[in-house]
């Protein structure tokens, strides 16, 4: 027995179906760009993440540095140069 398939429902698979493969490159390129924006957004972030840092340990360095200054005692060095010299002249 040969049962046949009403035409219209057979144009709205046929239909569907168009509609389906019709929307793919547009689902693909949407994919495509949010993922090309979440990597830019993760990019930027660990950028700013790398800067912060960056920061951290210039202000670090500029403080070790400063503290090595402020250590030297160049007057109480300047005055046990002065008592060598008077000593070292009598």
């Amino acid at each position: 027995m040969a049962e046949t398939v009403n035409s219209q429902v057979t144009d709205a698979v046929t239909q569907s179906n168009v509609k389906v493969v019709a929307e793919a490159p547009a689902m693909a390129m949407g994919t495509l760009y949010q993922s090309l924006a979440h990597s830019t957004g993760i990019m930027y972030e660990n950028a700013v993440n790398n800067q912060n840092q960056q920061n951290i340990l210039a202000q670090a360095a500029t403080t070790q540095g400063v503290m090595q200054i402020y250590s030297v005692d160049t007057i109480a060095d300047a005055t046990a140069v002065a008592k060598m010299q008077d000593v070292s002249k009598s």
